[in-house]
């Protein structure tokens, strides 16, 4: 049986931040994320997790250490999908002004309570 390697960005001495930002779908111009500082850190304590989740693997850890660790990491992703998730809720569909309809804000904060309530 062959042996497969995987490589990714991860590999890399020194990873390249490309600007984080989003767009709607008018067509306007990119905003950047309010946190992404924030952001940034998650994802180098994530890539920790996963160097750790590798390096378990390589010392052959038992299977509930490496279970541990896995957890662990999936649990920083669904965070960090969480964040960015409610940072897009509420940039493109909570509303900002006074006038906005009371309604449309409501089911707003709804959303971004179920996205956390599923993710993390």
């Amino acid at each position: 049986m062959a042996a497969i390697h995987v490589t990714s960005e991860l590999d890399s001495a020194s990873p390249k931040v490309e600007p984080m930002s989003h767009t709607n779908d008018e067509g306007s111009a990119a905003r950047p994320l309010r946190d992404k500082r924030g952001l940034v850190n998650r994802v180098r304590r994530l890539r920790g997790q996963v160097d750790a989740i590798e390096r378990a693997l390589a010392g052959e850890a038992s299977c509930s250490d490496l279970l541990q660790r896995i957890t662990a990491a999936r649990g920083a992703i669904n965070g960090l999908m969480a964040e960015v998730l409610e940072e897009h809720v509420r940039e493109y569909l909570s509303p900002t002004d006074g006038d906005a309809d009371p309604l449309k804000a409501d089911a707003a904060e709804e959303l971004i309570e179920i996205i956390h309530s599923y993710l993390t």
